[in-house]
């Protein structure tokens, strides 16, 4: 499909899913290429990284886990400016090599939240993978590590992004049709 609809909105067509596959699996090599003869901890940022981190997982070739944790900050297609942990994690951190798994960097608020949390724990090593940056939107100064796909700052829809929790089930991505106009 090249247009769709979602409630009141119109998108476009993106980024196809063979080309977010292919970020993917070269986000694993350097991941198992860096983290080689080392245990993982990956954290999965709900709800938008689900999709994302099952794909990288599996081309993951490491002694991994992974757990979650659930915040939100946006609400329609804008960010709130506050984001809410929604659910914490359980796992040990201290002493751990840390990857936190990110559908989407934009302004970098939401990164930031949890990086710090987690750096406040103690983590062997902590790193960043996110499948979309917006670099343009970033206001912060935190290295992100592992970007898949560099995009403009644009509202997307797809593989684990949503609008007002809708859409999330479309294997490619697709862009808000005001953004291109």
């Amino acid at each position: 499909m090249k247009k769709i609809v979602i409630q009141d909105k119109e998108f476009k067509l993106s980024i196809l899913s063979a080309n977010i596959k292919r970020s993917i699996e070269r986000m694993a090599f350097d991941i198992n290429q860096d983290y080689e003869g080392k245990e993982v901890l990956f954290i999965c940022i709900l709800n938008g990284s689900f999709i994302f981190a099952s794909d990288l997982l599996k081309k993951i070739k490491l002694s991994c886990q992974i757990s979650f944790v659930k915040l939100s900050s946006y609400f329609e297609n804008e960010s709130t400016g506050t984001v809410k942990e929604l659910i914490g994690i359980n796992e040990e951190i201290t002493g751990r090599n840390v990857i936190i798994l990110e559908d989407i960097v934009d302004s970098g608020m939401t990164i930031e939240t949890v990086t710090s949390k987690f750096k406040s724990m103690n983590p062997a090593s902590l790193r960043i993978a996110t499948l979309l940056f917006k670099p343009q939107a970033y206001r912060k100064n935190l290295v992100i590590d592992y970007v898949g796909i560099e995009m403009p700052n644009s509202f997307l829809v797809g593989y684990g992004l949503d609008y007002n929790g809708y859409g999330r089930n479309l294997e490619d991505i697709y862009v808000l049709e005001e953004n291109e106009k």
